[in-house]
């Protein structure tokens, strides 16, 4: 092919616009490696989120673009995600082996935060990325339960803790520590030097997320956290309910303080399907997570239901995305981890790694 007949190839394929970005790929750059060898054409296409529900149908419409070229016959596609990390809040030491932190946070417990941050990270890792989760609340540890992982963790060097490994992902909890009836009556400095010890003396091998699981409200452990680790973005996990939202802007405005960016609101809860009759109710009321979200000008990620299918498989140590992976509910915690993983792709990168690290001595 020619020069001429290469820019034809390339605005054909500009025509296929990522569903996740409303973006082309040959305009941002995601196009690369294009070969043309007689009628074979070849090339990658690189995405900055993890989606491999979705590559399928890109790669389908890819190769249908470049067959719109007249002389075009084999098109070969190589799609892949490459995920890179992000910038956190200036001064804050970063964590080895843990690309970017995501914080799943509500103002107030009893709305689904821990539910929706283990099927959250499932959902991140489905879609093929490697992904960790740290269970922050230490006065009341839910998800050795609710991933159905129990032990202790091992240490290689006596430095380091090993996280516990539950369907795919890389584990760690003051659970695993204490015994299961232990109440932890702990002092707010206690509280956040222990889960800074989790968070650090773990070894996380080689993470593109880390989901944090926080602390409900936004006392001093959350502010004290939220300066002190690393967060690439939170999520607020809200329910309708008037109550509930008017906590979730308290837990907005804290991130907000210590400038640590809002990657949107969840709404859980937010309807109730009758499983014999299929009537929808909205118990918790309706749209309260929407219209807070359009208030603060944020994303509205997710509407997610009642159902007590999940919260059945959550107590059984099968989180929804485990248990019914091609489920419709499933797809929903795909759906929410595209955005999250989407909307973090578009903020700056962390380039940290790139500067040398500048020592001063003092000659004697």
């Amino acid at each position: 092919m020619s020069i001429l007949e290469e820019t034809v190839l390339l605005q054909a394929l500009q025509t296929v616009v990522d569903p996740q970005t409303a973006q082309d790929f040959v305009s941002t750059r995601q196009l690369k490696q294009l070969r043309i060898d007689g009628a074979d054409v070849s090339f990658e296409v690189e995405l900055g989120y993890p989606a491999l529900s979705q590559m399928p149908e890109l790669r389908r419409q890819l190769v249908a673009a470049a067959r719109t070229v007249p002389g075009v016959g084999n098109v070969s596609v190589h799609l892949q995600s490459k995920i890179t990390a992000h910038a956190v809040q200036r001064g804050v030491q970063l964590l080895p082996g843990v690309k970017n932190i995501i914080a799943v946070a509500s103002g107030k417990g009893g709305v689904g935060k821990s539910t929706t941050a283990a099927n959250l990270a499932l959902a991140l890792a489905a879609e093929g990325a490697r992904v960790g989760i740290l269970d922050a609340d230490i006065y009341g540890p839910s998800l050795p339960l609710m991933l159905g992982v129990s032990g202790k963790p091992e240490s290689q060097d006596g430095q380091t803790m090993e996280p516990l490994q539950a369907h795919g992902l890389q584990v760690m909890s003051i659970g695993f520590l204490v015994e299961q009836d232990q109440a932890m009556i702990w002092r707010g400095p206690m509280a956040t030097q222990a889960l800074e010890q989790l968070l650090r003396q773990t070894r996380w091998h080689d993470l593109d997320y880390l989901v944090v699981d926080m602390p409900p409200g936004t006392g001093d452990i959350q502010l004290t956290l939220s300066q002190r680790v690393p967060v690439t973005g939170a999520v607020i996990v809200t329910t309708p309910q008037d109550i509930a939202l008017i906590d979730a802007k308290k837990g907005l405005k804290m991130f907000e303080k210590v400038g640590v960016p809002i990657l949107g609101i969840v709404e859980n809860m937010a309807v109730h399907v009758c499983a014999n009759c299929g009537h929808a109710e909205h118990i918790f009321g309706a749209d309260g997570g929407r219209k807070m979200a359009a208030q603060y000008q944020l994303d509205y990620l997710a509407g997610l239901p009642l159902a007590m299918s999940i919260r059945a498989q959550a107590d059984a140590g099968q989180p929804t995305v485990a248990a019914e992976p091609e489920g419709d509910i499933a797809a929903l915690y795909k759906a929410l981890a595209r955005k999250v993983a989407v909307k973090i792709a578009s903020q700056a990168k962390d380039y940290s790694a790139k500067f040398p690290t500048i020592s001063i001595s003092k000659n004697s």
